[in-house]
């Protein structure tokens, strides 16, 4: 009898369980590729870039690098193979830099990746309102299984 006790609880507390990833080195793990103040959608988005053409379709025009005495080409960084990346648009915004220069930490929870970032302070004065729609592309582990992603603003 207390054996079938002690499974019952098992299979509950499997059942009942939150699945949750996360990695100890989580900025090894979390690196951004391509952060950008233009070039996003309107509304906040996410998609995973599968292989390295639409990787770099993607990256199209962001950046180039030029070296002197050299011809001038676009040097895009190589697409990393062992790991997800992950393109993830903030949206449309009026005024202010809202570009993702670091990544503090990362999880998964609920098939939700919680990506951790700085809270931008607003610069101070005046400001002049531009549109912005920033964007970036960041990789986590290969193994990490989500269905939406949110970022987290941390001071």
């Amino acid at each position: 009898m207390k054996s079938l006790l002690i499974v019952f609880t098992a299979i509950l507390m499997s059942c009942t369980s939150t699945s949750i990833q996360t990695s100890a080195g989580m900025q090894n793990n979390a690196e951004i590729i391509v952060s950008e103040a233009q070039g996003g959608t309107d509304q906040v988005s996410f998609r995973i870039i599968k292989d390295e053409k639409d990787f770099r379709n993607t990256i199209r025009g962001s950046f180039g690098l030029v070296e002197l005495g050299k011809e001038s080409y676009v040097k895009y960084p190589k697409f990393p193979t062992d790991k997800k990346v992950v393109l993830y648009n903030l949206g449309s915004f009026r005024s202010g830099s809202h570009t993702i220069k670091e990544i503090k930490g990362i999880s998964v929870k609920n098939n939700v990746l919680y990506v951790e970032v700085p809270a931008g302070a607003p610069p101070g004065g005046m400001e002049i309102q531009v549109l912005s729609n920033p964007w970036f592309i960041f990789t986590v582990p290969a193994d990490y299984q989500f269905t939406s992603v949110e970022l987290k603003y941390s001071k």
